[in-house]
């Protein structure tokens, strides 16, 4: 681990132990180390090899007098007034108090922040833990010189496995296609889809006596539940719309594309990528496609092909 030394310092933490561990002379050790005899008789006095606080040995105010100090902590500490509350309050009686004193004289004291008082927040709440096969579904318009296309996106909520498609429309018909695509591409069981409120996923509500969409009778037949979000809160649909955000990142916010090809061989390299290769803080250090395994073995049940045959490459 590398030391922080001081802008000046001459020696290290190792040259300083060596001089307190030393019977030699003051002169010897400094012509060993190139330093001044006096450097070496500080070190040999100290007990630790660090650098010392420089400064004032008792941190004080500069403008303001220890009974004043004593009266503004005593005020914070009975009012429990922000810092300017706090400051208007006392001005009057102390003409040269500044906000940045008093804020430095309460982070000496340890009252910068105030306590947090019961019930004035919200508890959290945690997200509902679900087995894999709950997927986000969305879709984002990108660009290339050709033209405007359609991506979309589909990320599983637990093991983050992404998969994406470029089509030229975003129909109701190309939604149920990628989703039966999607079912055909994941190696287990898709139990739940979330998706937006979206004409594509979804009647329209004035279109209550239409037959059942066409996306809901693709997850019927598959045996998935169709969830949508509540209307005006896209953050519901948040994970997918996160990985809209890094897909077009990775893409087109950074590179330019002169056709359609171009952009679908670099989407699917980067999945590929994504899926096998990069490891996830929220998946402990494991890869996508290392989880989808570790649940393979933990839930074989799940599972509708063995997930070894999804790996890139020859499978030896």
């Amino acid at each position: 681990m590398g030391q922080i030394l001081h802008g000046s310092a001459r020696t290290t933490a190792a040259v300083r132990r060596a001089i307190q561990h030393s019977e030699e002379s003051l002169n010897v050790l400094a012509r060993r180390y190139a330093i001044n005899p006096k450097t070496v008789a500080k070190w040999k006095k100290r007990n630790f090899t660090h650098d010392a606080r420089m400064g004032p040995k008792e941190p004080r105010s500069t403008v303001l007098t220890p009974e004043q100090e004593a009266a503004c902590v005593a005020f914070r500490k009975h009012t429990l007034l922000p810092l300017d509350d706090c400051l208007y309050a006392l001005q009057s009686s102390i003409p040269t108090l500044t906000r940045s004193s008093l804020h430095r004289l309460f982070q000496r004291h340890n009252i910068s922040r105030l306590p947090e008082v019961e019930g004035e927040k919200p508890a959290r709440k945690k997200f509902a833990q679900y087995p894999i096969g709950y997927f986000h579904i969305d879709i984002a318009e990108v660009r290339t010189e050709e033209g405007k296309l359609y991506l979309f996106v589909a990320i599983d909520r637990t093991s983050k496995f992404a998969y994406a498609e470029l089509l030229p429309k975003y129909g109701k018909m190309e939604a149920a296609q990628f989703l039966r695509n999607l079912i055909a591409a994941v190696p287990y069981k898709i139990h739940t889809i979330l998706t937006d409120n979206g004409i594509q996923f979804t009647h329209r509500k004035t279109d209550r006596h239409a037959f059942l969409h066409i996306f809901d009778r693709v997850c019927l037949e598959n045996g998935t539940e169709h969830r949508l979000t509540q209307p005006n809160h896209p953050w519901t649909n948040g994970q997918v719309e996160r990985m809209n955000r890094t897909l077009k990142e990775a893409t087109v916010k950074r590179y330019h594309y002169e056709n359609h090809q171009q952009l679908r061989e670099h989407l699917y390299s980067f999945l590929n990528a994504y899926n096998f290769a990069r490891r996830l803080k929220t998946l402990r250090g494991l890869t996508p496609y290392e989880y989808i395994i570790k649940c393979w073995q933990n839930e074989p049940e799940r599972f509708i092909i063995n997930p070894y045959h999804h790996k890139v490459g020859l499978n030896i």
